[in-house]
């Protein structure tokens, strides 16, 4: 059967002047989404019902802010010649790890402000970020970015991708590798086996040690896949960087916590 659509338009519909696009629909939904899954886990965990509500009021917009800031600071040649873009983000221009770094940031600060443990409330929501970022990665869908190298369409069939996908994929007569959906699979099988390791009560902190290390190990490879890389200098892509280096502070503090702290509370514990 044909599920053809054609090519999609990224902007969903206008009002008035304004456009509002599927990009920013998709990254809303997967916020809220995330934010149900999290909040039921909290107040389970007995944290007050406003808990998440009050640490998001703060974490979305610098989440929004260090994700521009991040993007920015590495292509700053371009920005550098007109600073008046950068503040132009409905232009384009974010980047995840900005947002994750930013927003790790505020949790850190807003759990010792409240007197709670950072490591249970990051471990509480480490698989509803990887729900956020598992639906948020169908915007880059939407807007025909973040896309990997040229490929055939008889790849692309092969696949056993639906033709809606598949026409989404082919940009000014190529098609592209969706690296986009690759990410997407990836970060769910992730929010499956977290999902699965909660249950087994594992040290309070590695529920979410694991979520980076996942996302990271994911990220690493399909970053090599991309078209649109950010990179530190030469040919050492930011993203890839970024993600040994979480790889590697994740496996010495789970080494670190595992072996040298004694007593350390489980994801369980009050």
């Amino acid at each position: 059967m044909n599920l053809s659509l054609g090519i999609i338009d990224p902007i969903a519909f206008s009002l008035g002047p304004i456009d509002v696009r599927w990009y920013g629909i998709i990254i809303t939904a997967g916020i809220v989404v995330a934010f149900i899954v999290a909040q039921r886990e909290m107040v389970k965990h007995g944290f007050h019902p406003d808990f998440l509500t009050d640490l998001l009021m703060w974490a979305v917009p610098t989440a929004i802010l260090g994700a521009r800031f991040y993007y920015v600071l590495f292509e700053w040649q371009q920005y550098s010649e007109n600073p008046n873009r950068i503040f132009r983000i409905w232009e384009g221009g974010i980047a995840i790890h900005g947002a994750l770094i930013a927003s790790l940031i505020v949790a850190y600060l807003f759990t010792k402000k409240r007197k709670v443990s950072f490591l249970k409330v990051a471990d509480i929501a480490a698989p509803s970020i990887l729900i956020g970022q598992t639906i948020g990665r169908w915007g880059n869908f939407m807007n025909q970015e973040a896309h990997g190298g040229p490929v055939t369409r008889d790849f692309l069939e092969n696949m056993l991708l639906p033709d809606w996908i598949i026409d989404q994929m082919k940009i000014e007569g190529t098609y592209y590798h969706p690296t986009f959906l690759y990410e997407s699979l990836w970060n769910f099988i992730g929010v499956i086996l977290m999902i699965m390791l909660r249950r087994v009560n594992l040290l309070r902190g590695e529920v979410f040690l694991f979520y980076v290390i996942w996302y990271s190990t994911g990220r690493f490879f399909i970053e090599g896949m991309r078209t649109d890389s950010l990179y530190l200098v030469g040919e050492f892509r930011t993203a890839q960087v970024v993600s040994l280096l979480a790889i590697l502070i994740s496996i010495i503090l789970f080494v670190y916590r595992r072996f040298m702290v004694k007593n350390a509370k489980r994801y369980n514990d009050i």
